[in-house]
């Protein structure tokens, strides 16, 4: 298995993927749905399917608005044993040990598949009074927003761990949103993810 792949997959199934097990189907799928808009991140997370499952064939299913991106395996519930039954953000979610273990060696493969499943990088703008003047500022800022405190807690521990400062903005009263602003950790998140494409 290509452990910096398996990061990466690891955080866009902990976003956008998910397991079924279909009474008509063998054996279990993983999916992840990719956005048209993003070619090349629907592209690179076919490659970390390959490159995670090498046995196995990956297929590419065409969906308004989105590829949905699947590969079936017998050993989906080992690789991810995260799935269970109902949504993410119903049910806790941890990492196994081996599985922080491979974070810990990629945190910055992590970060990118959370961010290109459930982030995104925005220019953000404010104004400020200059020499009685109005003049208006613009930023870039990345989001990352998930329903889950587990998997948003995964997400704001491994840019602990990279030296990322970030904030929690809540939408009403819920905390759905990690937000990043600060200059040096925009720059540090540029180089290592970047916009979505």
């Amino acid at each position: 298995m290509d452990l910096t792949a398996y990061a990466y997959l690891l955080g866009q199934y902990l976003g956008d993927g998910h397991i079924s097990h279909y009474a008509h189907h063998r054996v279990p799928s993983l999916m992840i749905a990719c956005a048209d808009a993003w070619p090349g991140i629907a592209n690179e997370t076919e490659a970390a399917m390959r490159a995670v499952f090498m046995d196995n064939r990956v297929h590419r299913l065409q969906r308004t608005g989105c590829q949905n991106i699947k590969v079936y395996s017998k050993h989906l519930a080992c690789v991810f044993p995260q799935h269970g039954p109902g949504k993410k953000h119903h049910r806790p979610i941890a990492l196994e040990p081996w599985q922080q273990e491979i974070v810990d060696a990629y945190p910055w493969e992590f970060i990118r598949g959370l961010i290109h499943s459930d982030g995104c990088r925005i220019t953000n703008w404010t104004t400020r009074l200059v020499a009685g003047v109005r003049k208006r500022y613009e930023y870039p800022r990345y989001f990352f927003s998930n329903k889950s405190d587990d998997i948003r807690k995964l997400f704001t521990d491994t840019l602990d761990k990279v030296g990322v400062e970030w904030t929690t903005l809540a939408r009403g009263s819920d905390p759905f949103n990690v937000s990043v602003a600060r200059k040096a950790s925009v720059a540090l998140l540029d180089a290592h993810v970047g916009p979505k494409y």
